[in-house]
Order: structure tokens, then C-alpha cells, then sequence
């Protein structure tokens, strides 16, 4: 995890310059949840579909959203969009089961930044692998508003990583994954896959984790945040 005071600059440097009032507000409106107890703080795990793994060239097909409150996840405010592309979703149909014609009534690309900024704003992020799914939400913006903002986030991988090489020196292949890492915690393998599922399996895992950690009340969200620049 990155330093608590590290991710204050980055935000602190990242204010002081000219944005555009939307991404401002979301700025802004996370810096009260970067001290909370990890009981008290507000977390949203996400999940994001992609047409690829470049962040420059492939495109977001859909978003899953799970909140996480008090260490609850209230299941009837989780959330799952999809976004229309430009092209085809091509081969990448394989792997999360999505095809062409289910996004013709999708969201513009515009419509679904702003409706993930409306319902993340003061929430910190929370994702497996969560670089690859940041790098994708930042290219968004760029595309959308001509620049980026830092995102605070919490990398539920980067935890097990951690917590298992405690255990053993060298991992397996695959052995970080979702499903294996939620296996280790006696979590269920939900058959169904996409952005929605996922982001449901990552809260899950995540509570999973901070319950192993010892005295969740004593946790605080900072030991566990990190920030893109």
C-alpha cells in the first residue's frame, strides 16, 4: 500500500490545477473518507467488461458497481451498466459473453462517465487487479474531459499477494485470480460472470480478507489505499 501522506499529495498537486468543475467535485468529495475507520469508510468495488487489456486502444463495455457500507454490502443499490462502443466487441465476446447487438440501446460513453462519477463520488474504489480497471477509468476521462484525475483505490489482489507470500515464497500460476483468492476464504465460485458478478465477488472477498487481518474495528482505510497518479 502506497504512504497515506504520498497519497495526500498526489491529490493536493493534482487540485491546485485547472479541471473542469465535475471532476473537481469528485476530487474533492473523496478526501474525507481517506482517514475513516475501514468500518466507517465508504468502498465501491468495481468491475469493469473491455473489448481488451489496452487501455489505449480497447474500449469499456459495461461497469458493475457494489457499494459497501459499514462492512455491509447492500445488495439493492448495486448496479450494472453497459456502454456502447465504436466497432465491434470482435473476439473479445469470448470471454465475458457480451455481443453487439445487446448494446445498441447501451450508454454513450459520455452518459456512463457521468453516471460513474454521480454514484462513485466519495467513494473509494475497490477492484481485483484494480491498476488494469483504473488505467481503463482514467483513459475514459481523458476521453471524455481531455485529462485525468488521481483515483484512490483499494487493489484486493495486492492484499492476497501480500498476505500469501507471508505464507510461502513462491505462488502458483493463477493463484492470485478472483475465484482462487475467494476459494482460500471458503467464498463460493458464482458460475454466472460479468462486470456485476465480479464486483459482488470482489466486496466479498474484500470483507473476507480484513476479517483474517485480526480486529477489523482497529483497521484503518488508509493502511490499505492506494492512488494512481
Amino acid at each position: 500500500m502506497a504512504s497515506f501522506w504520498w497519497i495526500k499529495a498526489v491529490l493536493w498537486h493534482k487540485k491546485m490545477t485547472t479541471l473542469p468543475s465535475l471532476l473537481n467535485t469528485y476530487l474533492e468529495a473523496i478526501t474525507p473518507a481517506l482517514t475513516k475507520p475501514f468500518l466507517d469508510a465508504p468502498l465501491m468495488a468495481i468491475d469493469l467488461e473491455m473489448t481488451g487489456l489496452d487501455p489505449i486502444h480497447d474500449q469499456v463495455i459495461s461497469i458493475g458497481l457494489v457499494p459497501i457500507i459499514n462492512g455491509v454490502i447492500p445488495l439493492d443499490k448495486a448496479q450494472h451498466m453497459m456502454i456502447s462502443i465504436s466497432g465491434s466487441v470482435g473476439q473479445s465476446a469470448t470471454v465475458h459473453g457480451i455481443v453487439d447487438n445487446q448494446l445498441h440501446m447501451a450508454l454513450t460513453l459520455a452518459e456512463a462517465i457521468d453516471w460513474f462519477l454521480s454514484k462513485t463520488k466519495g467513494y473509494i474504489l475497490v477492484a481485483h487487479h484494480a491498476p488494469l480497471d483504473i488505467q481503463f477509468i482514467q483513459q475514459q476521462l481523458i476521453r471524455c474531459f481531455g485529462q485525468s484525475i488521481p483515483l484512490v483505490f483499494i487493489d484486493t489482489l495486492a492484499i492476497e499477494k501480500k498476505r500469501c507470500l507471508m505464507q510461502q515464497p513462491v505462488l502458483k500460476e493463477g493463484s492470485l485470480r478472483l475465484n482462487a483468492s475467494r476459494t482460500r476464504y471458503r467464498l463460493p465460485v458464482y458460475s454466472a460472470h460479468n462486470a456485476l458478478i465480479d464486483a459482488l465477488s470482489c466486496a466479498e472477498l474484500l470483507l473476507a480478507q480484513v476479517s483474517a487481518m485480526g480486529d477489523i474495528k482497529k483497521l484503518s482505510v488508509k493502511d490499505l489505499i492506494n492512488v494512481s497518479r
